[in-house]
């Protein structure tokens, strides 16, 4: 680690909760290297895949008959007979620790997701938000940008907040929506992402590295 380390916020965001919007915010303005697409692209260089393996496979758990394939043996004959799987969960998660590990050594950064609150816990100069909503108000924002129905908005919501809370869970022993993980933690649905950006930027500039 470099003496004087650069600037990293992680972004650990419920689905709906404003990370994607919050973290570019942040970026612009502390004009720090935005990391979340870049990830996908590193990673899938990394593991020799395309970044729609890694897309689709990231922040959740590997299917069972994935892992059986690959455990017994199978996995290598499936590979000839039918073309290559995507990586595993476990492997997907390391390649991205590297990839984060290594931005933040060349960057000031925003890092959004992919357990970055655990994989940089150590690095000195790290602000850890955690953003989260009610359901309602995490749907109102799905159907406002996906344009789709409320059925549906909530519908992933609980899908994607099983899968992600089952990943961190395995992958940091840490309970996700656990507060004593972050340095902030803040309630998007009811103040709003500008409002919530002007929060963390207020804290960081408040903080001594």
């Amino acid at each position: 680690m470099p003496k004087k380390s650069h600037l990293v916020i992680t972004i650990s965001r419920e689905l709906g909760g404003g990370g994607a919007y919050i973290g570019h915010k942040l970026a612009e303005e502390l004009n720090m290297f935005y990391a979340d697409h870049e990830i996908i692209t590193q990673t899938a260089e990394k593991l020799s895949v395309l970044k729609e393996d890694i897309a689709d496979n990231e922040e959740k758990i590997t299917s069972f008959w994935h892992n059986f394939w690959e455990k017994t043996g199978i996995f290598e004959f499936y590979s000839e007979a039918v073309g290559s799987f995507a990586p595993t969960t476990a492997k997907i998660y390391e390649a991205e620790s590297e990839v984060i590990q290594q931005i933040v050594k060349d960057h000031s950064a925003v890092i959004i997701g992919r357990c970055g609150f655990h994989v940089l816990k150590d690095y000195p100069n790290l602000v850890s938000i955690y953003l989260y909503g009610s359901v309602d108000a995490r749907a109102r924002r799905l159907m406002e940008v996906r344009n789709i129905s409320e059925l549906e908005a909530k519908t992933q919501i609980t899908i994607n907040d099983r899968e992600r809370a089952l990943y961190i869970k395995k992958f940091t022993r840490k309970n996700w929506t656990d507060v004593h993980n972050f340095d902030l933690a803040i309630n998007t649905g009811k103040i709003g992402f500008d409002n919530a950006t002007e929060i963390i930027l207020k804290y960081i500039k408040s903080r001594t590295f």
